[in-house]
């Protein structure tokens, strides 16, 4: 067993679509700007995104959001069609992206059931006034490059490099170590940590959704998913959202 293994919960009951995770997001790894352009070619560039759909029938619709990225597959369907070996698992349970390996294929693209992989069809560029904001730890992707969430491992490798320097144990609870997406939820809908240590929030968070409200988004395709969801708590609400697959 790995020392680590890294894993995320989200709670969709607390999840409001303010999309704060996806600008956070935008902003820690460098993510090119999306103009209207991308999106009516549907090309835009998202790590993360929140999908909305609608529960029950008129008149009693009700709107539900649920934060998709990459699920960090242990069997990842996306790993053994790449022909340059430019993504692949690591041992603390990361679904990892190398981007000067990657060729652009597009073969994990095609692979990905959930639809979290982005392809940078055009050089990224920014307006000056936001060149300043470049997050300096995170590599500025290219046209032609496969580009996805990877946990902010950036933030990951750097604690336990500070860790490491000062003679400290890394605290897993810290800001310093979550995702982007994590620090900015302002309602805590999103969880992150190490599912291998039992002490830690995300490995209890997990072990309490077995009592029905947790589950994996296409569970039935056996892809391991690293990230738990706990669906929608509505005493009101005829159909569950869990079974939003």
């Amino acid at each position: 067993m790995a020392k680590e293994k890294w894993g995320m919960v989200v709670d969709v009951d607390k999840c409001t679509g303010c999309q704060a995770c996806v600008v956070a997001c935008q902003s820690e790894n460098n993510i090119p700007i999306n103009t209207k352009e991308h999106f009516n070619q549907r090309r835009p560039i998202q790590w993360i995104r929140i999908e909305r759909y609608w529960e029950g029938e008129f008149p009693n619709v009700k709107a539900r959001f649920i934060p998709m990225m990459c699920q960090q597959c242990d069997n990842a369907p996306c790993e053994p069609v790449c022909p340059v070996y430019a993504t692949y698992h690591n041992n603390q349970g990361l679904n990892v992206q190398v981007y000067n390996r990657c060729i652009g294929t597009r073969f994990c693209a095609n692979a990905c059931p959930y639809t979290v992989r982005s392809f940078n069809f055009w050089e990224p560029s920014w307006p000056n006034s936001l060149k300043n904001q470049l997050n300096p730890d995170v590599t500025i992707r290219s046209r032609g490059i496969m580009e996805k969430c990877t946990f902010c491992v950036q933030r990951i490798q750097r604690t336990k490099r500070v860790a490491e320097r000062d003679g400290t144990t890394r605290d897993d609870s810290t800001r310093e170590l979550n995702p982007a997406c994590v620090n900015a939820c302002p309602t805590n809908s999103l969880v992150f940590g190490d599912v291998n240590d039992p002490e830690s929030k995300v490995s209890e968070m997990k072990s309490d959704a077995q009592d029905g409200r947790g589950y994996e988004l296409l569970e039935h395709l056996g892809v391991g998913s690293n990230v738990t969801y706990l669906k929608k708590i509505d005493e009101d609400a005829k159909v569950s959202s869990h079974e939003h697959h």
